[in-house]
């Protein structure tokens, strides 16, 4: 039988060494997420505060961008065939789908112009960040509401009255350009989220991939003599 083995003199005892444990390193380990606060200044930081004056300036272009799908909205869209007599106003084509057509290219030119404006955006901003999508929201509904009102402002008078007065009786004329169903104004920020997520995630920066963790057997015990 051996004798159990005793600590050197002056020397605490070993312990046991785990070996599927990470190498112990000089100095206090960093934190990634410290890391990543600091780098970016914190939601207080400076960083953060940059990301939300681009978001605001972003939102407001995509709103004033908004005008540009009015305009088209008004061209594009086909318009209701009115016609007076002396006393009513008529639909000229009772079965007509003007208006069902109205609302589909709305949807359609929101659809587009928001997977447009936010692929732009994503050629000179790929970082994302809370703010930038938040501004792709934001930006994009009020964008289709400014197409909106803008489109109905373009289109023909809302005064159906005044306006079969004007051309006088038996001639046709057109009613005003109206969204019978408001939930397409969510198609531009619909789209602009989808196609957000979609670049993102197939061209998007990558976080770096850790190395994988190797087992350390130098801190083995020793073996006792015999």
């Amino acid at each position: 039988m051996t004798a159990p083995l005793t600590p050197r003199d002056d020397q605490p005892p070993e312990e046991p060494h785990n070996p599927w444990a990470a190498p112990a390193t000089g100095g206090a380990t960093a934190d990634p997420g410290a890391y990543g606060a600091a780098e970016h200044g914190g939601l207080g930081g400076p960083g953060f505060r940059r990301e939300l004056i681009e978001g605001a300036v972003l939102a407001l272009v995509l709103a004033v961008s908004g005008v540009l799908l009015g305009v088209l909205w008004a061209w594009l869209a086909p318009h209701i065939p009115l016609i007076a007599d002396t006393r009513n106003v008529y639909l000229k084509n009772a079965e007509g789908e003007e208006a069902i057509g109205a609302d589909g290219t709305f949807a359609l030119l929101s659809l587009g112009l928001g997977a447009l404006s936010t692929a732009v955006v994503f050629l000179f901003r790929r970082r994302g960040g809370l703010p930038l999508v938040a501004a792709l929201v934001v930006g994009g509904l009020l964008a289709a509401v400014v197409g909106w009102l803008t489109g109905m402002w373009l289109g023909p008078t809302p005064d159906v009255v005044a306006h079969a007065k004007e051309v006088g009786t038996g001639v046709t004329f057109y009613g005003p350009l109206r969204l019978q169903s408001k939930v397409l104004l969510l198609a531009w920020p619909t789209a602009a989220m989808v196609v957000q997520i979609v670049l993102t995630g197939l061209f998007g920066p990558r976080d770096p991939e850790e190395p994988p963790m190797v087992p350390d057997w130098s801190g083995h015990l020793e073996q006792p003599e015999r």
